[in-house]
């Protein structure tokens, strides 16, 4: 059941390609994207159905929505170019993090600390209040959220290194 509901968020997320940003169809198809999204995780620990392929499953899930939204809200939002940097050099450390996990562990590895559920959470949130809050301060503050969290998520990945050795 599970592995559905996070189906439902690939549909929901390709569906966006085809919707005008920020209309109400755009809305609708996100909402029910982060829906699915706080959804499958728990009705998988509530079920025991928790799988090596339904978290992988999920993990692609969350990388498609993610391209998706950046695709149709990066050219409309004009932010200015350090924002862009900003979020670029999240995205190294993020892949950093992917690259020392594998070398660790020999697999993908996912850290859910509260951090991330934090900068997850304001992630979903921003689109949601671009007509209300001003794009400068409110990507800031996400930024900042999100590069603590990846940081944050690198030093759980190091320090299982240490472990390891």
């Amino acid at each position: 059941m599970a592995n559905v509901i996070t189906g439902v968020r690939i549909i929901c997320s390709v569906a966006l390609l085809f919707c005008t940003p920020l209309s109400g169809m755009f809305y609708v198809l996100y909402l029910t994207a982060g829906l699915t999204d706080m959804a499958d995780g728990t009705i998988a620990r509530r079920t025991s159905s928790i799988s090596e392929f339904g978290t992988k499953l999920d993990t692609f899930a969350d990388f498609v929505f993610i391209v998706v939204c950046l695709i149709k809200l990066i050219p409309i939002m004009g932010m200015p170019s350090w924002i862009y940097i900003w979020i670029g050099i999240i995205a190294l450390i993020k892949v950093i993090n992917i690259v020392c996990g594998y070398i660790v562990q020999k697999k993908f590895i996912v850290v859910h600390t509260v951090m991330n559920r934090i900068a997850g959470l304001l992630l979903f949130l921003f689109p949601l209040t671009l007509s209300i809050l001003d794009l400068k301060y409110s990507a800031v503050i996400v930024c900042a959220v999100v590069t603590i969290a990846a940081v944050h998520e690198g030093y759980y990945i190091i320090k299982a290194e240490n472990i390891y050795k």
